[in-house]
């Protein structure tokens, strides 16, 4: 239901409430009988008084004859009221019945007026309570539509723009076009797009850094070791303290500048310890809505997951599981099988696809800043999806490994069951 819709069933059902209201505000209470038909039933008994039962012909109402000492001499119908303080409790009308203007008997005529209001009041609650629940039927249909197309859409938003803060930026949103939401989405899908494009670009620029450094380095190492290997020479052949001194001091410097070189190749990791982790407990049913985010494409298959309390960032680990599933998209495009098994106080969550894998030698280095495997070709990327998702898993107490399975990739997630964290913690501080 629109809100056309909606709005011209509501405004049918004011006019019909209206017009009901005004039905019964306008609705006729009035009691009193028909005098002329009551001067005719009084006329008919006094005629055929006291020989009542020729009273054949039909009458507008029923009505009770009595003689002076209240029996009952005739009646139309049964249920009619029999003595005169019924009847006036009933607002029956009352005539005395004269013979030579003698009171001999009297007749009640029954009042069926308040009965026919009655039903009609009744007949009128029916209708508008008809309208009502249209009323209301119409209300819930047109909530149920607001929230199919205003609620939902919102909090699709709101999830969209907790992956984009937290980093994710290879989910894409799903539009809508028929909600109110409908240009907003395309908007937020083309900002994710725009940061996804700018991300690559200052990937490339890292790398190409990186690269100028390794280059730089390797340059500068080259004339600093002949240096060395200079003052040792200089030094095996001195003959004077001073001049040994001075090859010393040479081949020390020599050696830091190497050092500070070496420096310059990890110096680039830095930067990871900017993203923060903090692991909390989550009840393992948390995995089921991870995993249908991550799912967008609805191509997984998920196994049921076992109950357990789990240690972990719920943040970081739907960033591990989206870059997963956006790998998996990107370069096998098969179905996905999910699994989910506790092993020794954790839960190892495995997720595998059909894509034919990579080479064997190529697995170590999956998982390294910058590197992917050669089924890449020209797909975008920066080669930080599992690298970044390696580091989450670790700061959770947990891992991340990437093996060939039957068909392809498989990565299993291992997650710590609460409590078994603090153990590896404080194990991990014991070495």
């Amino acid at each position: 239901m629109n809100r056309f819709s909606f709005l011209i069933c509501i405004l049918l059902t004011f006019v019909l409430e209206t017009a009901v209201l005004t039905a019964f505000m306008g609705g006729d209470s009035d009691f009193r009988q028909d005098t002329v038909a009551v001067n005719e039933i009084l006329k008919r008994v006094e005629e055929d008084w006291p020989c009542l039962d020729r009273q054949t012909s039909p009458s507008v109402y029923d009505y009770v004859a009595l003689d002076e000492s209240g029996a009952v001499l005739w009646k139309t119908t049964d249920g009619l009221s029999e003595s005169i303080n019924a009847a006036i409790a009933h607002r029956d009308t009352i005539l005395n019945v004269e013979q030579d203007g003698i009171l001999v008997g009297r007749v009640i005529i029954y009042n069926g007026s308040e009965a026919d209001y009655r039903v009609w009041k009744r007949n009128l609650a029916a209708v508008l309570t008809a309208i009502l629940l249209i009323q209301a039927g119409a209300l819930l249909g047109y909530t149920a539509w607001l929230h199919r197309r205003l609620v939902k859409p919102f909090h699709k938003l709101k999830s969209f723009a907790q992956r984009v803060a937290g980093g994710n930026l290879e989910v894409p949103l799903e539009m809508d076009r028929y909600n109110l939401f409908g240009a907003f989405t395309e908007s937020f899908d083309l900002m994710r797009s725009e940061l996804k494009k700018a991300r690559i670009a200052e990937a490339r620029a890292n790398a190409g850094k990186k690269e100028l450094v390794a280059k730089l380095s390797h340059d500068i190492k080259t004339p600093v070791a002949s240096i060395k290997a200079a003052s040792e020479v200089g030094l095996a052949l001195s003959g004077s303290e001073r001049l040994r001194d001075n090859y010393t001091q040479i081949i020390r410097k020599a050696d830091q500048i190497n050092t500070l070189i070496t420096n310059l190749f990890t110096a680039t990791l830095e930067e990871l310890q900017q993203l923060s982790v903090n692991p909390a407990d989550l009840d393992s049913s948390v995995l089921a809505e991870l995993l249908e985010n991550a799912d967008y494409l609805h191509r997984a298959s998920f196994s049921e997951i076992p109950p357990c309390l789990l240690h972990a960032d719920k943040l970081r680990l739907q960033q591990v599981l989206d870059n997963i599933f956006a790998n998996s998209y990107k370069y096998a495009g098969t179905e996905i099988v999910v699994t989910a098994a506790k092993e020794n106080r954790r839960l190892v969550l495995t997720i595998e696809d059909f894509g034919g894998g990579v080479p064997k030698e190529e697995l170590p280095l999956l998982k390294e800043k910058f590197r992917r495997g050669s089924n890449a070709g020209d797909r975008e990327g920066a080669g930080l999806g599992l690298f970044i998702s390696d580091y989450f898993m670790r700061e959770m107490q947990g891992e991340l490994a990437v093996e060939n399975g039957t068909g392809g990739l498989r990565v299993s997630v291992v997650i710590p069951l609460s409590g078994a964290a603090c153990v590896l913690t404080e194990a991990a501080e014991l070495v």
